[in-house]
C-alpha cells in the first residue's frame, strides 16, 4: 500500500490558499510577505520531492501548476519526472499538457483508494484543497507535511475539511521551529 501525503503551507488559522502569489485572493503570496526568508524552513520540500514517487492533484491545482512547473527544472526536477494523477470529473485527456510527463486522470475517491492500495512509494498531494477535503472525508490521507506560518489570514481555502467528521487521531513524527517562526509539523494519521 502506498502512503498519501498531503503537503501544504498553511497559516496558523489553517488557510492554504494562494501561498505563492496565485491571483484572485486578497492575501496572495502570503508565504513570501509574512516572514523573513530562512532556507532551513524549506528543506522539507526537497526531502518530499526526493521521497515521492508520484504527484496527486485536483483539477484546479493541475491547471495552475502544469503551465509553470515543467519549466522550473531546477526547483522541481523530481516532480517533473514522476507520474502525475489528476482527480477530476470534468478534465479530458485532451486538456492535459504534453510536456509534463505521464499523467493519468482519476474520476473519484474510489479511484484514489485503488491507487493507494497499489504497489509503489509515497504519493505527494500539493495544493488541491477540494481534493484534500474529499480524501480526508474518505479517510485516505496517511500523513500531513505542514509548514505553519505565524500569520492569521482569516478568509480563504482551508486545509482541513469543514465536514462533520469523526475524530481522527494524529501522531507527531517530526517537528521543528525556524528562526522566522515557521513551524514544521509532520503527522501520521493513526488508524
Amino acid at each position: 500500500m502506498r502512503t498519501l501525503i498531503a503537503t501544504a503551507f498553511i497559516s496558523l488559522d489553517g488557510v492554504m490558499e494562494a501561498p505563492g502569489g496565485e491571483p484572485d485572493y486578497r492575501n496572495s503570496g502570503w508565504t513570501m510577505t509574512s516572514v523573513d526568508f530562512d532556507p532551513a524552513a524549506y528543506e522539507m520540500k526537497g526531502t518530499e520531492q526526493g521521497e515521492a514517487t508520484a504527484l496527486l492533484l485536483g483539477r484546479r491545482s493541475y491547471q495552475a501548476f502544469s503551465p509553470v512547473w515543467p519549466a522550473m527544472t531546477e526547483e522541481f526536477p523530481g516532480y517533473n519526472a514522476m507520474p502525475k494523477y489528476v482527480v477530476s470529473t470534468t478534465l479530458k485527456d485532451k486538456d492535459l499538457v504534453d510536456n509534463w510527463g505521464e499523467t493519468t486522470i482519476l474520476r473519484s475517491a474510489a479511484d484514489v483508494a485503488r491507487l493507494r492500495a497499489s504497489d509503489g512509494g509515497p504519493i505527494s498531494i500539493h495544493g488541491s484543497a477540494t481534493l484534500v477535503h474529499s480524501l480526508q472525508e474518505h479517510h485516505l490521507i496517511d500523513r500531513y507535511h505542514l509548514l505553519v506560518f505565524p500569520v492569521l489570514l482569516g478568509a480563504g481555502k482551508r486545509l482541513f475539511s469543514g465536514a462533520e467528521l469523526g475524530a481522527q487521531k494524529l501522531k507527531l513524527v517530526d517537528s521543528a521551529v525556524y528562526s522566522n517562526g515557521i513551524q514544521k509539523n509532520v503527522f501520521d494519521v493513526l488508524r
